[in-house]
């Protein structure tokens, strides 16, 4: 009985030492909506605060940016096209890029669009990585019906790779006829 309590008060003090050492004087604030509009407004001076969110432009491209602090989560999204005539080849394509070379960010269909969408929760995000996951998902916009990227270094073990690498082949082999 005795041991089970030293064990307690040990653990106690144990995860009071973590708990104070997690909270360095060097981490950043919990993301709220507020802190997310200023680094929004710091990217985009002429973004506009739009329902629970916020729309921008980054790269010529319209990004909206909703959160829902109820839920503690927050998403980006850039609209990319209607999903009405996507075929079953555009659809296995964005698979294999969510799997490998999306990295963060994912393809995903709402509402008869397409879009490229971040989600994350919102009190944890700190201000890196949500200036990664808006790069992320403007790329994938960006690059969707080619690369399929979103600009950073792929997962592997997907089929992305191989398909940019038949790309890269198939470009080398139109330059040999010049």
């Amino acid at each position: 009985m005795i041991r089970l309590a030293l064990f307690l008060i040990f653990a106690a003090g144990s995860l009071a030492a973590q708990d104070a050492e997690s909270q360095s004087p060097d981490a950043e604030p919990s993301m709220t909506y507020e802190r997310l509009g200023k680094i929004l407004f710091a990217l985009d001076p002429e973004a506009q605060p739009h329902g629970h969110g916020f729309e921008l432009t980054i790269s010529d491209r319209r990004v909206f940016v909703v959160t829902d602090t109820n839920a503690d989560r927050m998403r980006v999204m850039v609209p990319i096209r209607s999903a009405a005539d996507l075929t079953q080849d555009d659809l296995r394509r964005m698979m294999q890029a969510n799997f490998d070379s999306a990295l963060d960010a994912r393809y995903a269909i709402a509402n008869g669009t397409l879009w490229a969408a971040f989600l994350h929760p919102l009190s944890p995000l700190e201000r890196d990585q949500l200036i990664s996951g808006l790069a992320q998902t403007v790329n994938i916009a960006r690059t969707y019906g080619t690369l399929y990227s979103s600009g950073g270094a792929q997962f592997g073990g997907g089929d992305s790779g191989d398909l940019q690498q038949q790309l890269v082949e198939e470009l080398l082999k139109k330059g040999e006829e010049i």
